[in-house]
């Protein structure tokens, strides 16, 4: 059956060079029935017959169900729809006619006898209907289940969509809340900073909402928005908190989804550096592994707590490492799950001690390396 894409693809032109391919294999093996079965011709005489025969029918009446198909399912069409039973079986019989008495025809003048017609040739008429039915059925079967996987798989697509989208819904007023939150306490004791602040969150808000409504956008705007949002936390936090960022500039046109990093800076600055009275750093940085892109969120605060111990069913694939300590906040749950929903296995995300003498924590997500089609990268 022929694909419901333009004839053109590359799909299309697959799948019709494969039902070529099965279609001479069944002619090749109905012309060595016959000439086993005391035909009245030489193999290459049944060959020629069985070749122009089963092409004939073959190339008729998967002309006559593509035109049908596509005149059923204009390009606005929803869902695919078939002809019916009724209709395929006058495709089939029409077109096993036609073909038959064609490729009959069509032997007879090169080879100059002269062949009974189709109400007489009757055994033969028989094998060629039988085979055309058998051979259409599949057809039709095949790629019946190929359009129902497809269809199952663009609804599990525009699924994972929503979940994604109500996911970062969800995202979005946590942080704002938050920030508020923190701003309700900073007017009580320092109006002027509370001003600062509030001043700074407009700011943010105003370049970062936008943003956070797109699917993607690239990693340099990814590392602006947090370098917003952390500017806005130094005015609560004043020396409290140093902020560095490292980010090379080819991999600024990366694409990311929006608002990946911020959550990690927020759940640093949350649990590890406002419990630390003298505070300390949070280091931002970016590098390319392979064919992955490996961004890591430092803090030099108090660390992790006891790590909880791991489900049976739990495991590092599912976007969780051993000695993660509390990851359950809010921020870090969300975008294991938006990795989790937007990439599955391809990314990673670990939470663990940070290395050396300033001890704090290490948050680091790896996903595909991915461009805009009109980077140069």
């Amino acid at each position: 059956m022929p694909s419901l894409q333009p004839i053109c693809t590359a799909q299309s032109l697959r799948q019709f060079a494969g039902r070529g391919l099965m279609v001479q294999v069944l002619c090749l093996g109905i012309a060595l029935v016959l000439w086993q079965f005391g035909g009245r011709h030489s193999l290459g005489i049944n060959l020629a017959y069985s070749f122009a025969i089963g092409n004939g029918c073959w190339l008729l009446i998967d002309a006559a169900i593509h035109g049908l198909t596509r005149w059923l399912n204009p390009p606005a069409s929803p869902t695919p729809r078939w002809p019916g039973v009724p209709v395929l079986a006058l495709v089939v019989a029409v077109g096993s006619a036609v073909g038959y008495s064609a490729g009959v025809a069509l032997v007879d003048h090169f080879a100059g006898v002269a062949s009974p017609s189709l109400f007489d040739n009757r055994a033969t008429v028989i094998i060629t209907v039988l085979a055309t039915v058998a051979a259409t059925y599949f057809f039709h079967s095949r790629e019946h289940l190929h359009l129902e996987r497809a269809a199952a798989e663009a609804a599990h697509a525009l699924a994972l969509e929503h979940q994604l989208k109500l996911v970062q819904s969800q995202l979005e007023p946590h942080m704002l809340f938050n920030t508020l939150a923190n701003l309700r306490a900073l007017i009580g004791v320092d109006p002027p900073r509370a001003q600062a602040m509030l001043d700074r969150l407009i700011a943010f808000l105003r370049t970062s909402l936008a943003a956070s409504r797109a699917d993607a956008h690239a990693l340099a705007d990814e590392f602006a928005r947090l370098a917003d949002y952390l500017a806005l936390m130094q005015v609560r936090m004043g020396t409290r908190l140093q902020v560095a960022f490292d980010l090379p500039a080819e991999l600024g046109p990366c694409l990311v989804p929006p608002l990946l990093l911020q959550p990690l800076a927020e759940n640093a600055i949350k649990h590890g550096l406002e419990p630390k009275v003298e505070g300390g750093r949070v280091v931002v940085t970016a590098r390319r592994v392979g064919d992955e892109l490996e961004l890591t969120v430092r803090d030099t605060g108090v660390g992790l707590g006891p790590a909880p111990a791991l489900s049976p069913t739990r495991s590092p694939a599912n976007g969780i490492e051993p000695g993660s300590g509390e990851s359950a906040s809010y921020g870090v749950a969300h975008v294991r799950e938006r990795l989790l929903t937007m990439f599955g296995e391809r990314a990673r995300f670990e939470l663990e001690p940070a290395a050396g003498a300033e001890g704090g924590t290490l948050a680091r997500v790896r996903l595909p390396v991915r461009f805009a089609p009109t980077s140069a990268a």
